[in-house]
């Protein structure tokens, strides 16, 4: 028992045996990769955004080209990061022949432990010029037959990267026949304005797509399978409970469900397994937990505790306006979601508030 592989998996790209449906979700997003349209997928921070995309992926087996922007500081390390990854599917020799239509060349040298292709630009080089240039590269390297797939994770950074770049981004893209966008992001106000707001560059640029907890029998059915190997008498119960704590948010969810499983068969004597389970997490965590809370005002902090104790926020202490900034910036960074209501994103922070002395 004790050599037993874990069968859940969080906090990376979760496939194969480890994704949790979304058949629906993925079918979507085939089905858009088949026709000459983009997509915008938005969805909290974990929940699985990433997983959907790369399962899709791997359905229609075309190439692809993927950078999360929040690695990117600059035009330049952009188009890098972006010719990086190309290289990846693409062989250097097919690709020299569009190169040489770079204004500013980048040079390019193979890493020798990995064999990975390492690119870099000149510091200082015009960064308009080199993202044209290497989305350029993209669309001749390609046809209407074989579109490339580009993913850009947390699309919402392109207003900080450089000034009115979603501008130029969306005058180049407008243009391109041969290529497919999947644009996610996880700042729904931030998002929404990018693709909802009528004088943004970006308005109605493909087809949106709103990623929302998985659906709870679908979630419980998952969670019993996998459990019932441990727990043959119990499994049924403990997923419910597990569903009941994380309110069916995919990664903590899996996270619950792998220290529950682990729990079972360590310690098998133990009477409480769940409740073993969230002490254990929140204990590990408690040091990350004090550090978050000791860098919040005293305004972000009230809000936390009345989310973690099920407390109505609207009670004259403070006013509507000032609770209305502060739970939007709580969302801008990660502590709260808000589906049909706001709540705490992680539900071992929220146990944390609750229990910390």
């Amino acid at each position: 028992m004790r050599n037993m592989e874990n069968p859940f998996k969080f906090g990376t790209i979760v496939e194969e045996d480890f994704f949790t449906d979304r058949v629906e979700e993925v079918a979507y997003i085939v089905q858009c990769l088949h026709s000459a349209n983009h997509l915008v997928l938005i969805s909290p921070r974990r929940f699985g955004k990433s997983s959907v995309v790369v399962k899709a992926l791997k359905s229609v087996k075309r190439k692809s080209v993927t950078l999360n922007l929040q690695k990117v500081t600059s035009l330049a390390d952009f188009s890098a990061y972006l010719l990086r990854d190309f290289f990846k599917s693409h062989p250097l020799e097919r690709a020299k022949q569009f190169l040489t239509h770079f204004r500013i060349v980048p040079t390019i040298s193979s890493n020798p432990v990995t064999g990975a292709m390492e690119v870099s630009f000149q510091p200082g080089t015009d960064g308009v010029a080199l993202i044209e240039d290497v989305l350029t590269l993209f669309e001749r390297a390609h046809t209407e037959r074989d579109r490339l797939i580009v993913v850009l994770d947390e699309f919402q950074e392109i207003r900080d990267i450089s000034p009115r770049l979603d501008r130029r981004l969306r005058s180049i893209m407008q243009e391109q026949k041969h290529i497919n966008y999947i644009l996610l992001g996880s700042q729904e106000s931030m998002m929404a304005d990018i693709f909802e707001n009528k004088k943004s560059p970006f308005y109605h640029f493909g087809e949106l797509m709103r990623l929302g907890k998985l659906p709870r029998k679908d979630f419980h059915d998952y969670l019993s399978i996998r459990l019932a190997a441990v727990f043959p008498n119990g499994y049924a119960e403990m997923a419910d409970r597990i569903l009941d704590y994380t309110s069916c948010h995919p990664y903590y969810s899996q996270q619950l469900a792998a220290n529950v499983w682990q729990v079972g068969v360590l310690q098998p004597e133990t009477k409480d397994v769940v409740q073993a389970a969230i002490d254990h997490i929140v204990k590990s965590h408690s040091l990350d937990y004090e550090r978050l809370w000791m860098g919040l005002n005293r305004t972000n902090r009230w809000i936390l505790q009345r989310l973690a104790t099920g407390n109505a926020l609207q009670t004259g202490e403070h006013k509507t306006s000032t609770v209305y900034s502060a739970l939007k910036r709580l969302q801008k960074d990660g502590y709260v979601i808000y589906s049909d209501h706001y709540e705490l994103e992680d539900p071992f922070y929220r146990q944390w508030i609750v229990t910390a002395p």
